[in-house]
C-alpha cells in the first residue's frame, strides 16, 4: 500500500478511513502470521491454535423444547425397558424380626460385563480314505486362524469405535491373558476384510442412488507420510469416507462414481461440458467419435490423445473439463445422484449438479469479521440479527412450505444482502453472499434438504480423532480399512444398529442378533413414506 501524497490535506473523515483500512490490513497480516505459525507447529508436531467459538445460529434459532424432571424419569424408564435380563438372583433377608410379614420382592437391576480369555482346543478328526488320502474335519464357521471371531470383533470395535492405538490394544489384550503380538493385531485389523470393503462401497452406491440430498466435507489426512485429504459423503441414513491425495473437483467426481472406473460421454456429460464453457470444436470431436464409454483412465487418456485434445493449450483446459464431464457422465450412467442436491460449505470442488450452500458457514463469515469502530460493530450485529431471524423463518418454511412464503423470503433475502452498511468489508461480504442466492435459497424449491452441513461436520470428527490418535496410514489396505470401518460404524449409528452386533453378524459370532446387509437398509430407509 503506497502512502498518500500529503497527509496534512486529508480531512478527518479521510484520515479515519485510512486508519481503519490500515487496521484491516494489519489484522489480515496477523491472521496470516498466525496461520503460518500454526502450520510450523503442526509440522513440528506441536499443538495448533484453538478454533474460534461457533456463532451458535443453529441452536439459537431452535424452539426451546419443554422438559423437566418428569421427562428425565421417563427417559430412565424407557432405557431400563430395553435391557435384556440374563440372570435373576433372589436375595433373602437373613433373620426377619418376629411378627414380620412377607411382601414380595423389589427389583434392583445391575449391568455388568464379563471379559475373560476363552481358549478352545479343537480336536479335528482325521480319516484315511480308501484311496489313501486324508480327510480332516473342518473348523466351525467363523474360525479363521488362531484367534476366534469374538476376539476379532473386540479388536475391530476397540480400534475403530474406541479409537485405541495398536500398541495400547496389544497391552490391553495381554493384560486380559491373550498371548498376541503387535503384528498379529495388525493382521486382524487389515487382512481378509474384503467383505467389509465391498459393503462400505455398496453403502455409498445405495446412498447415492436413493438420496434426495447429501452433505459433503473434507479434512486433512496423511498416507504414506504424505499429506492428503479425506472426503466425507453422507446424509441421515449413511456415511462414507474416502482418502485421496487431492481435493480437486476431478477427485470429487471420481469419488462420486462409487467404485466404478469408467468414463462416459452421454447427454449429462455434454451438458456439464457446455456449462463449463468447453470449446464447441472440442465437444464436436467427442460427439462425432463413435466410442462413448471407456474402461479406465488409461483408455480415456488415449482417446483424448487420439482426438488431439491433449495437445490443445487454451483456457479453460479442455482435458480437465472433458474429463470432469466424462466422470459426471459416468455418475449419471450408473443411476447415481438422480435428483440429489449436494449441500456443501462453499468449497469449489463440491459445486457440481444441484448444489446448495450451508447457512451456518455463510453466517460464520459475518461472525468472524473484525470490526474496529462502534459503527462497524453495530452494523455487524444488525446484519447478524437479520440473518438469524431469516434463518429461523427458513426453518419454519421447511415445515410448512407455501408459494406465498417462498416469494416473501426471496424478496427479504435481497433486502438483507443487498443493503449498504458503510462497513466496507461487510458490504463486500454481503455482495458475495448475495451472488450465492440460488444456492443459499435452494431450500425454497427443495424443502427436504438441510440448511447446514452439521451432519458432515459431526461425521468427520471421528476421522479427525483417528488422525490425532494414530497419525497416518502406511499401506493402501490400511487406509481403505480405516475409511471403510469408520464409515460403517457411522452408518450403523444412523440406522440405529449397534456396531458390536454388526461385527458379530459379519464375523459369524454365535448367539447374537442377525444384522441385514447395510446397503439394503439404506435403500429401505431412503424410500419416501
Amino acid at each position: 500500500m503506497s502512502p498518500p501524497g500529503d497527509l496534512d490535506r486529508l480531512s478527518d473523515a479521510e484520515l479515519k478511513g485510512l486508519v481503519v483500512k490500515q487496521w484491516e490490513e494489519m489484522v489480515e497480516l496477523q491472521r496470516m502470521v498466525a496461520a503460518l505459525r500454526d502450520e510450523i507447529a503442526r509440522l513440528k508436531g506441536g499443538p495448533g491454535r484453538p478454533n474460534l467459538k461457533p456463532s451458535g445460529m443453529e441452536r439459537g434459532t431452535d424452539p426451546k423444547p419443554p422438559g423437566g424432571c418428569g421427562d428425565r424419569k421417563r427417559a430412565r424408564g424407557s432405557t431400563r425397558s430395553k435391557l435384556t435380563i440374563h440372570e435373576e438372583r433372589t436375595i433373602k433377608v437373613a433373620a426377619p424380626p418376629r411378627g414380620s410379614r412377607f411382601k414380595g420382592y423389589t427389583s434392583f437391576v445391575v449391568q455388568d460385563l464379563v471379559i475373560r480369555p476363552h481358549v478352545v482346543n479343537f480336536r479335528c478328526e482325521r480319516w484315511q480314505t480308501a484311496d489313501g488320502g486324508m480327510m480332516t474335519a473342518p473348523l466351525p464357521v467363523g474360525i479363521d486362524g488362531h484367534f476366534g471371531p469374538e476376539l476379532h470383533r473386540f479388536v475391530l470395535a476397540q480400534y475403530h469405535q474406541g479409537h485405541m492405538t495398536v500398541p495400547r490394544l496389544v497391552v490391553l489384550l495381554r493384560s486380559l491373558g491373550i498371548f498376541i503380538s503387535k503384528r498379529q493385531v495388525v493382521r486382524l485389523l487389515i487382512e481378509g476384510q474384503d467383505g467389509f470393503l465391498t459393503e462400505a462401497r455398496d453403502v455409498l452406491r445405495a446412498g447415492l442412488s436413493s438420496a434426495a440430498w447429501i452433505t459433503v466435507d473434507d479434512t486433512g489426512a496423511r498416507h504414506k507420510t504424505t499429506n492428503g485429504f479425506c472426503t466425507q459423503i453422507g446424509n441421515t441414513h449413511f456415511t462414507w469416507f474416502g482418502t485421496t491425495v487431492s481435493k480437486s473437483r476431478l477427485n470429487f467426481l471420481a469419488l462420486l462414481r462409487a467404485g466404478y472406473d469408467d468414463y462416459v460421454i452421454n447427454a449429462e456429460a455434454l451438458a456439464y461440458m457446455r456449462e463449463r464453457a468447453l470449446a464447441a470444436h472440442v465437444m464436436a470431436r467427442l460427439i462425432e467419435h463413435p466410442d462413448r464409454c471407456f474402461a479406465g483412465q488409461n483408455a480415456w487418456n488415449a482417446h483424448l490423445e487420439t482426438l488431439g485434445i491433449s495437445a490443445l493449450e487454451v483456457h479453460p483446459d479442455p482435458v480437465m473439463v472433458a474429463t470432469e464431464g466424462a466422470l459426471w457422465g459416468s455418475v449419471k450412467a450408473h443411476g447415481l445422484l438422480p435428483a440429489t442436491v449436494i449441500v456443501s460449505d462453499d468449497a469449489g470442488q463440491f459445486n457440481v449438479g444441484q448444489h446448495g450452500l450451508c447457512w451456518v458457514h455463510s453466517e460464520r463469515l459475518v461472525h468472524k469479521l473484525d470490526a474496529f469502530t462502534d459503527e462497524n460493530r453495530t452494523a455487524q450485529a444488525t446484519v447478524r440479527e437479520l440473518i438469524w431471524n431469516f434463518y429461523r423463518d427458513l426453518k419454519a418454511y421447511r415445515c410448512a412450505p407455501t408459494k406465498q412464503r417462498r416469494a416473501v423470503l426471496r424478496a427479504r433475502f435481497d433486502r438483507i444482502f443487498r443493503r449498504k452498511t458503510g462497513f466496507v468489508t461487510l458490504d463486500r461480504l454481503l455482495a458475495r453472499l448475495s451472488a450465492n442466492k440460488p444456492e443459499l435459497l435452494m431450500v425454497l424449491d427443495r424443502p427436504d434438504i438441510p440448511l447446514h452441513t452439521n451432519g458432515s461436520e459431526n461425521d468427520i470428527r471421528c476421522h479427525v480423532t483417528r488422525r490425532k490418535v494414530s497419525g497416518g496410514t502406511r499401506s493402501d489396505v490400511g487406509r481403505d480399512c480405516r475409511d471403510a470401518f469408520l464409515g460403517i460404524a457411522k452408518t450403523c449409528a444412523k440406522l440405529e444398529i449397534a456396531f458390536w452386533d454388526y461385527l458379530g453378524t459379519r464375523l459369524a459370532v454365535p448367539g447374537g442378533p442377525t444384522i441385514q446387509y447395510l446397503p439394503e437398509l439404506v435403500l429401505t430407509r431412503s424410500k419416501p413414506p
